[in-house]
Formats: structure tokens, C-alpha cells, sequence
């Protein structure tokens, strides 16, 4: 079963997220301190990362960046999420999240836009 580590400060988002990835088959850790990210990559070893941009006094795109240049976490796909920036205002920063999704979104492109990047990862892991 793939892990998906969803990070989102709003308690409400983080619970409806979880319910429709495991209704979907995923083992979902919901965070809403990113500042605890490391220590649950660490802990859950996510084969995704769903990560909200405005994280309260924590900009999800500096967690981005954090992540995609540390050696351990550079490889986890990150799918960013934001009810208040679009795809270019995200990849202006030296974030480079590998999707992005509006909110409010729709469950099924979730699960197209998740199951298509645990897809691209597991082809870079066969070759």
C-alpha cells in the first residue's frame, strides 16, 4: 500500500483529504505542524507528499524548497495544493513541487493527479 503524507494546517482539510486516500487504498498520514515534516518523513516514509501551500506561519513553498534540496527527501514526489496561489505564483519560488491542484478540488482528479505521480515514480524505480 502506497503512503501519502498529507500537510495542511486546517484540521478540516486534513481529515476530508484522508478520508478520500483511503477510501482510495493509501495509508495516509495527516500532519497540520509542518514544522514536524522531517521527523514524519523520518517516521511514516512517504511514497508521496501532499503539502498546502499557506501552512499558518509556515510558506509551504519554503517547505518545497527544503525538501527537494535535502539528499533523503529530493526524490518524493510533491504534490502542492493552494486555495489562494495558482501554479505560477508556486513555481516563481525556488519550489519546483512535480503538481499542483487548486482548491476546492474535485476527489477524482486527486486521486488522477496522485495515483499519476506514484505512477512515474515507481517507472524511474524499475529502470
Amino acid at each position: 500500500m502506497k503512503k501519502i503524507l498529507v500537510v495542511d494546517d486546517d484540521d478540516d482539510v486534513l481529515e476530508t483529504i484522508q478520508l478520500i486516500l483511503e477510501i482510495g487504498g493509501y495509508d495516509v498520514e495527516p500532519l497540520n505542524d509542518a514544522e514536524l515534516i522531517f521527523d514524519s518523513i523520518d517516521e511514516f516514509k512517504p511514497d508521496l507528499i501532499l503539502l498546502d501551500v499557506v501552512l499558518g506561519k509556515i510558506d509551504g513553498r519554503v517547505v518545497c524548497s527544503q525538501l527537494k534540496s535535502h539528499d533523503d527527501t529530493k526524490y518524493i514526489p510533491i504534490l502542492m495544493m493552494s486555495g489562494l496561489y495558482d501554479l505560477k505564483e508556486v513555481q516563481d519560488m525556488e519550489c519546483a513541487p512535480d503538481d499542483f491542484m487548486s482548491k476546492p478540488f474535485k476527489m477524482d482528479i486527486l486521486l488522477e493527479k496522485i495515483e499519476k505521480l506514484l505512477n512515474k515514480v515507481h517507472r524511474y524505480n524499475i529502470n
